[in-house]
């Protein structure tokens, strides 16, 4: 990833202390990336280099992730989701400055917590939805090939809340991983890449964040993302499956449609790169870029 143009700290609602970089040429649109579960803000690096010449990228680390650090037995929760990624925008954005956000799995939850805050709605363009859902994230995984039930349900929450150490990235761990959150054509330098970041997640972090995930509910969010919304999703995604992808595309007041990416897994950033980077390119064109240019004819 290319070295940060300028590093932040940013501070929450509850003091906890947020990690964030600035990357880009100052006064570009800004596009602001937020990762999910496991993830850092390393997630976002294709992105990065891409939009990096004529973009503003803003991305953190979810509290407890990267280098932003953990927080108390209370400081986990889709509140705290909001209240981080709200203290994001007014710090690294100008009073009023419009920007397209784009969240991957509990990133995208970030939106959705987030959406109706007065920060959120004074800094956000349109929104960019990857690989993600808002509610009954356990109820619908495909990670346990089995059938729909009480039972698989139950096998799922163990296994994504299990507290056992990841351990270090190995060709089994890798296996493993793949098979979880990737698709299988997946090249291995991608998969390699993904276990570093994942297995570099504190354990303590990735079980709070767990049980935050395993009773999410934000249908309510969907209604209040009153921006324009574009989804994508892989066809081939277990923690997320397209069922979540199509119930937010159809719910959201200001859908831009969804894109369903054939053999792609839960990562989609890192799966397909460019897919990703060039639809925020897009929207930045159609609701940064086109309003400012609207705003000086004025």
């Amino acid at each position: 990833m290319s070295t940060a143009a300028r590093e932040l700290t940013v501070v929450s609602a509850d003091g906890s202390r947020i990690h964030a970089e600035v990357h880009g040429p100052e006064g570009a649109p800004a596009v602001v990336l937020s990762h999910g579960w496991t993830c850092s803000t390393e997630f976002w690096a294709a992105q990065i280099r891409d939009l990096v010449p004529d973009h503003r990228l803003v991305v953190y680390d979810q509290r407890g992730h990267g280098r932003s650090p953990g927080a108390g037995r209370d400081g986990y929760s889709t509140g705290a989701l909001a209240d981080d990624l709200e203290a994001v925008l007014a710090a690294a954005l100008e009073p009023g400055e419009r920007a397209v956000l784009g969240g991957h799995s509990m990133g995208g939850m970030t939106m959705m917590a987030a959406s109706g805050r007065p920060g959120f709605r004074e800094h956000t363009a349109a929104v960019l939805l990857c690989s993600t859902g808002a509610s009954r994230l356990i109820a619908e995984s495909l990670v346990v090939p089995m059938r729909p039930g009480r039972l698989r349900t139950r096998l799922t929450r163990l296994i994504l809340g299990s507290r056992a150490p990841l351990g270090p990235a190995t060709a089994v761990s890798r296996r493993i991983l793949k098979y979880g959150t990737m698709g299988p054509g997946s090249v291995p330098d991608r998969v390699a890449e993904c276990a570093r970041i994942v297995h570099a997640c504190p354990r303590g972090t990735r079980v709070a964040w767990s049980r935050v995930l395993a009773e999410l509910d934000l249908e309510a969010g969907i209604r209040e993302l009153r921006v324009p919304t574009a989804v994508i999703v892989g066809t081939a995604d277990r923690l997320t499956p397209p069922v979540h992808a199509r119930a937010l595309a159809a719910a959201l007041p200001d859908g831009l449609g969804l894109t369903e990416l054939t053999g792609i897994g839960h990562m989609t950033p890192m799966e397909a790169p460019d897919v990703v980077a060039d639809r925020l390119r897009e929207l930045v064109n159609t609701y940064v870029r086109v309003e400012k240019q609207k705003e000086q004819a004025v």
